[in-house]
């Protein structure tokens, strides 16, 4: 199945430190908006751990791997679970990858219809609260950890696969460990993220591919 575009800037996967760690019973949303923000402006770049998790039409799908992002604009998601594949971007030019099928896939990032492909602007310049409306607290359902806090709002931007409410969850260590994507259909497409490392020097070699030998490019959509 095609993964399905979400192009709001997911700006807002790490939040800044405070001295007093963020408590669920007492949060003041628009200063922890405000503190992504401000956090963000001054990173260059993060490595994690990711758990991506798809569910809808009686489906789960569920892969794993290693993310690494550089301003401007380049990722990396290196899936080792359930099966080795490769999504790559050097700020320009987007690659999927999947060995076992020995295709390569290229589109330009401008073209690009992918859920993954927002996050890779997160290292730039932008105000939560001016990407979701009614930005808030969850108060209806528990977080994955209990000292948790998690934030919910609807984006104002047009979503094609019918978007209607992000989830974010935020640990005491103050980053987003979960981001909830909810569709209107019911479906939803979970990333939860372990481990975050920041500012780490990054090559650029590591946002660029190569095809193997023997490998057939297809310009055009990316997306098992």
């Amino acid at each position: 199945m095609n993964l399905r575009c979400f192009c709001l800037p997911l700006y807002w996967l790490v939040l800044i430190t405070f001295a007093v760690p963020v408590r669920a019973q007492n949060v003041d949303v628009r200063q922890l908006a405000r503190a992504v923000d401000e956090h963000y402006n001054h990173l260059r770049s993060l490595e994690s751990d990711f758990t991506e998790i798809y569910r809808g039409d009686g489906v789960e799908r569920v892969e794993g791997g290693t993310l690494w992002l550089k301003k401007p604009r380049k990722m990396r998601w290196e899936y080792r679970s359930p099966k080795e594949k490769l999504f790559i971007s050097n700020g320009e030019v987007v690659w999927f990858f999947m060995p076992a099928e020995r295709q390569l896939r290229k589109t330009p990032l401008k073209n690009l219809d992918d859920m993954r492909s927002p996050i890779a602007f997160l290292l730039g310049k932008t105000k939560l609260e001016n990407e979701l409306r009614g930005l808030s607290k969850v108060v209806d359902q528990p977080p994955l950890g209990a000292s948790d806090v998690m934030l919910r709002g609807v984006p104002k931007a047009p979503v094609a696969g019918a978007v209607n409410e992000v989830q974010l969850e935020i640990s005491p260590s103050h980053q987003i460990v979960r981001i909830v994507l909810m569709e209107a259909d019911g479906a939803a497409t979970e990333f939860r993220f372990a481990g975050w490392k920041e500012d780490l020097e990054l090559s650029d070699s590591r946002f660029q591919f190569i095809p193997p030998p023997g490998v057939e490019t297809v310009e055009g959509e990316l997306g098992p």
